[in-house]
């Protein structure tokens, strides 16, 4: 049944606890390595889908594959994209990191013209421009390391998010071709079970025993990761990705609120300026393929 306001207060919520996640994820980078952050968002998630399958009764439905390798690629970049982006999000104030990660559609973009053999026209291709400027505003502040306090740790904190996004699209491209074939429930619970495998990896690399707290905390977050995922999956059954899409951005906002109220970050006017290009061309792509889907379905509705 499509809502389209049930279906915008569902991504709204994903969005803020989306962002309630990675506040969790910053506050324990000091004590707790990105592998071992990736593996406890990864673990604690799947119980979380597997309450959400029962309580639909898909259970015995929702977990079938017809194509388990293409699960295995799709988790081998999203578990990439998700330890950098947990790594960068160490190294960086909070909404910088947010900001960056606003990449990741636009690089989609340039990702389905490449593999998807998408038609990109001359509009969404100025637009995608547009946000990679907004990109480059962001990043000019952590390329001159030494200077105005800029650290080689931040510098290293931008380009792992940088990659973290550009890996993110890159699964997005996958995913695209996977819906052809497999649930949607299917895709999120096999790569949180591919990200909890793959995470074990980076064991040899410096895992900890965390405090009583700080494992509380990391349950947490695969906890809350695991709603969010539900949350958004399902702001798709009530209303079009179109409309919803643009929601996205909110997390901003939230991510200035935290970064100032929890972590006592000042949000420089520089960082601003480039968020707001970035949202400009983001928000300007999905209205006018919003536009356009309008119009298709308007043509293909007239009597020929």
């Amino acid at each position: 049944m499509r809502n389209p306001t049930t279906g915008i207060l569902l991504k709204l919520g994903s969005v803020f606890l989306f962002t309630c996640m990675g506040a969790i994820l910053k506050a324990t980078a000091e004590e707790v390595p990105p592998g071992e952050q990736v593996f406890f968002r990864s673990l604690f998630a799947i119980p979380v889908i597997l309450v959400w399958l029962l309580l639909r009764r898909e259970l015995a439905t929702g977990l079938r594959t017809a194509n388990p390798m293409s699960h295995a690629y799709r988790g081998i970049v999203g578990t990439i994209s998700m330890g950098c982006g947990f790594a960068g999000l160490g190294l960086l104030p909070f909404p910088e990191a947010t900001a960056l990660n606003y990449a990741m559609p636009l690089m989609t973009v340039i990702f389905a013209a490449m593999f998807l053999n998408e038609r990109v026209g001359v509009f969404r291709l100025s637009m995608v421009g547009l946000g990679f400027a907004g990109v480059l505003i962001v990043l000019s502040q952590r390329l001159s390391v030494g200077m105005n306090g800029v650290s080689a740790a931040q510098t290293l904190g931008a380009m792992l998010t940088l990659t973290g996004a550009a890996f993110g699209a890159l699964a997005q491209i996958f995913i695209s071709r996977m819906v052809a074939t497999e649930r949607t429930s299917a895709v999120v619970f096999w790569f949180s079970v591919t990200a909890t495998v793959l995470s074990l990896v980076t064991l040899p690399f410096g895992w900890v025993v965390p405090g009583a707290g700080t494992a509380a905390l990391l349950v947490g977050a695969g906890l809350i990761g695991g709603v969010a995922q539900i949350m958004l999956t399902s702001s798709y059954r009530f209303a079009d990705a179109s409309l919803v899409a643009p929601f996205d951005y909110a997390s901003m906002l939230m991510a200035i609120a935290v970064g100032w109220f929890v972590f006592g970050e000042p949000t420089s006017p520089r960082m601003l300026a480039g968020a707001a290009v970035i949202i400009a061309a983001g928000v300007a792509i999905i209205l006018r393929e919003r536009h356009l889907g309008i119009r298709r379905g308007q043509r293909a509705a007239t009597p020929r």
